[in-house]
C-alpha cells in the first residue's frame, strides 16, 4: 500500500492551533492579574458584550425599556478574559486558514504555469514539425520533378 506524502504545512498549522489554546489561557491569566489589562482590555468588551446580550434577551422576552445594569468588576474581568482568549483562538485559526488558502493558491498558480509552459512547448514543437513537413514535401516534389525529367529507359531485347 502506497501512502501519500503527509503535508508538513498542515501538521504545523495543527500544532500552532493546539498551542494557541494554552497561550490564550496564559494571556487570560495575565489579564486577570494585571490592572491595566483588566481595566482597559477586559472590562470594556465584557461590558459591551453583556449589554448587547442582555438587551437581546430582554427584547426576545418582550421587555423594551428596561435598564441594563453593568456587570460587577470581577464578573466583567472574568468575561473579558474569556472573550480575549476566544478572540486569540479565533484569530490564530483564521490566520491558519488564510495561510492555507494562500499556500493552496500558490500551488494552483504553479501548476497552471507549468501547464501553460507545457502547452507552449508543444505548440513550438508542432510548429517545428509543420516546418519540417513542408521542407520534406518540397524536397519530395523536387525529387519527383527530377525523376520526371529523366529519359525513359530503352526497352530490353
Amino acid at each position: 500500500m502506497v501512502v501519500g506524502a503527509f503535508p508538513i504545512a498542515k501538521l504545523l498549522y495543527l500544532g500552532v492551533r493546539q498551542l494557541s489554546k494554552p497561550l490564550a489561557n496564559r494571556i487570560k491569566a495575565g489579564a486577570r492579574r494585571s490592572e491595566f489589562f483588566k481595566n482597559y482590555v477586559c472590562l470594556p468588551p465584557a461590558q459591551i458584550y453583556h449589554w448587547i446580550e442582555m438587551r437581546t434577551k430582554m427584547r426576545i422576552m418582550g421587555f423594551r425599556g428596561s435598564t441594563i445594569k453593568p456587570l460587577n468588576e470581577e464578573a466583567a474581568a472574568e468575561l473579558g478574559a474569556e472573550l480575549l482568549g476566544e478572540a486569540i483562538i479565533f484569530l490564530v485559526g483564521g490566520g491558519c486558514m488564510v495561510l492555507e488558502y494562500s499556500r493552496q493558491a500558490a500551488n494552483s498558480r504553479r501548476k497552471e504555469e507549468e501547464l501553460n509552459e507545457t502547452i507552449t512547448d508543444l505548440q513550438t514543437q508542432l510548429g517545428e514539425l509543420a516546418l519540417t513537413t513542408e521542407i520534406l514535401d518540397a524536397k519530395l516534389r523536387e525529387v519527383n520533378r527530377l525523376v520526371m525529367t529523366l529519359p525513359a529507359p530503352a526497352p530490353k531485347q
